[in-house]
C-alpha cells in the first residue's frame, strides 16, 4: 500500500508538471512571443480558462502527502520553508499579473503586469527545477528525520549543501528550458499567424539546449549520486525510461520539422513525465535522500497507518474520478484556436 501511495504523488506531481508546465511556460516566453497588445492577450486567453484548474493537482499532490506520508511533509516544510514561501509568492505574483491586467486600460500597468507574469513564471521553473535538484542530491538530515538548508553557502554539493548549489541550479536551468518549449509548443497549438510562428522558432531554439542541458544534467546526477543506478541494475526495463526522454526531444524536433503543433505539444508532455518517472524509479523507495544515506526519508519509515491509507484511497478514486471529469468537460469546452474575435476588452 505504501508503494502505491508512491506512485499515487508521484503521478498527481506529473500532472501537474505536465498541466501546469505548459501555463508556465507560456508565461516564460510571454514577453518574447508576443509583439502586440493582442498577441499577449491570446496568450493569456490560451491560458485563462484552465491554469488555475491545473494548479489543483499541486493542492492535490500536498494533501496526500500530508496524509500518506507525513513524516516527509513535515520534514519537507520545516527546512525547505523558505524557498516554499517564495514559490508561494510567485505563484500569487504571476495570478496577479494574469488576472488584474484585463482590469486596467492604462498601457503602463498593463506592461508592468506582463512583466510580473513572465518573471514569476521564469523563477517558478527555476525553484521548482532546484526543488528537484534538492532532492535528488539530498538533504542533511538529522537523526530526527528535521533539517535546514540555507539558501546557499559555497555554491558545492557536500555534507553542509545550500538550497541552490551548482548542480540544482543546472537542475534549474534544465526546467525553465523543459517549460519553456513545452509553453511555445502549446502556444502554436492554441494560436495562429505571426504568433504561432514566433512561438515555432523560440521552441526550434530551445530545442539543441533542452537536449544538451538534458544530457549534462544526467551525468550530474550520476557523478554526485552514482547509486541511482541501482534500481535500474535490478530491473534492466527501467532504461526504457532514458530513451523515452531523449525519444521525446527528437520526436519534439521531428514534430516541430513538419509543422505538426499537436504531436510537438504531445512528445513535449512525454518527455517530462519520463524525466520525473526517472526519478521517481531512480530513487524508490527512497522519498527524500539525506546526505548521510542511513537517515534517508523511505516509504517505510514516512509511512502513515495501513487503515489510514486504504480509506483514503478510497476517498482518493472518488476525488480523481470527479476531477477527471471535470478537466475533460473544460479542455473538450476551450478546444481549438483561441481568437479574440466576439471578445471585450476587459477580457483575456
Amino acid at each position: 500500500m505504501a508503494t502505491l501511495w508512491f506512485c499515487i504523488v508521484a503521478v498527481m506531481l506529473t500532472a501537474y508538471v505536465v498541466l501546469d508546465g505548459f501555463d508556465i511556460g507560456a508565461g516564460i516566453i510571454h514577453l518574447v512571443a508576443a509583439r502586440t497588445d493582442s498577441d499577449r492577450r491570446r496568450i493569456l486567453r490560451s491560458i485563462g480558462p484552465v491554469w488555475d484548474g491545473n494548479e489543483v493537482w499541486l493542492l492535490a499532490a500536498g494533501g496526500a502527502l500530508y496524509f500518506a506520508f507525513p513524516q516527509l511533509y513535515a520534514s519537507s516544510f520545516s527546512g525547505f520553508y523558505l524557498p516554499l514561501m517564495m514559490v508561494l509568492w510567485l505563484l500569487m505574483l504571476r495570478a496577479i499579473g494574469l488576472e488584474f491586467r484585463s482590469h486596467l486600460s492604462e498601457t503602463v500597468w498593463k506592461q508592468f503586469l506582463d512583466g510580473i507574469f513572465a518573471v514569476s513564471s521564469i523563477l517558478l521553473a527555476i525553484f521548482y527545477g532546484a526543488a528537484m535538484g534538492n532532492v535528488v542530491r539530498g538533504v542533511p538530515l538529522a537523526a530526527d528525520h528535521y533539517f535546514f538548508l540555507p539558501l546557499f553557502t559555497n555554491w558545492r554539493v557536500g555534507p553542509s549543501p545550500g538550497i541552490l548549489d551548482w548542480y540544482t541550479v543546472l537542475s534549474g536551468v534544465v526546467a525553465l528550458v523543459a517549460l519553456g518549449a513545452h509553453g511555445a509548443h502549446y502556444v502554436a497549438l492554441k494560436t495562429e499567424g505571426e504568433l504561432n510562428l514566433r512561438s515555432r522558432r523560440i521552441a526550434g531554439v530551445l530545442h539543441p539546449a533542452l537536449l544538451v542541458l538534458t544530457l549534462i544534467s544526467m551525468f550530474a546526477s550520476l557523478y554526485i549520486r552514482p547509486e541511482l543506478l541501482a534500481n535500474y541494475r535490478l530491473a534492466p526495463l527501467g532504461y526504457i525510461i532514458p530513451l523515452g526522454v531523449f525519444g521525446s526531444i527528437a520526436a519534439m524536433m521531428l514534430f516541430a520539422r513538419r509543422d505538426n503543433d499537436r504531436g510537438a505539444f504531445l512528445a513535449s508532455s512525454s518527455y517530462l513525465t519520463f524525466m520525473l518517472v526517472g526519478v521517481a524509479f531512480s530513487l524508490y523507495p527512497v522519498i527524500l535522500p539525506g546526505t548521510d544515506p542511513k537517515l534517508s526519508l523511505t516509504i517505510a519509515n514516512s509511512v502513515t497507518s495501513e487503515y489510514a491509507m486504504r480509506v483514503a484511497l478510497v476517498w482518493w478514486t472518488i476525488g480523481t474520478i470527479l476531477a477527471l471529469g471535470y478537466f475533460v468537460f473544460v479542455y473538450r469546452m476551450f478546444r481549438g484556436k483561441v481568437s479574440l474575435e466576439g471578445t471585450s476588452d476587459h477580457g483575456y
